[in-house]
C-alpha cells in the first residue's frame, strides 16, 4: 500500500513546488519597480466649497 500512496504524495508536493515558483516569479516582477519614494504626488490641492447644485425647471 505505500508504493501506492508514494505516487499520490509526490504528484501533489509537486503541484505545490510548482505553484510555490510561480508565485515566487510572480512576486519578484511585481517589486522589480520603482518605489517613488521621494517623487512628487499628482495630487496638489484639495478642493474648495462644493456647493449643492440647484435645479430649476423650465418655465414655458
Amino acid at each position: 500500500m505505500s508504493t501506492d500512496e508514494k505516487p499520490a504524495s509526490s504528484a501533489s508536493d509537486e503541484m505545490k513546488r510548482k505553484f510555490k515558483e510561480a508565485l515566487d516569479k510572480k512576486n519578484a516582477q511585481h517589486r522589480e519597480g520603482e518605489s517613488h519614494l521621494d517623487g512628487d504626488s499628482a495630487v496638489h490641492g484639495t478642493h474648495g466649497a462644493v456647493t449643492k447644485r440647484e435645479f430649476r425647471r423650465k418655465s414655458g
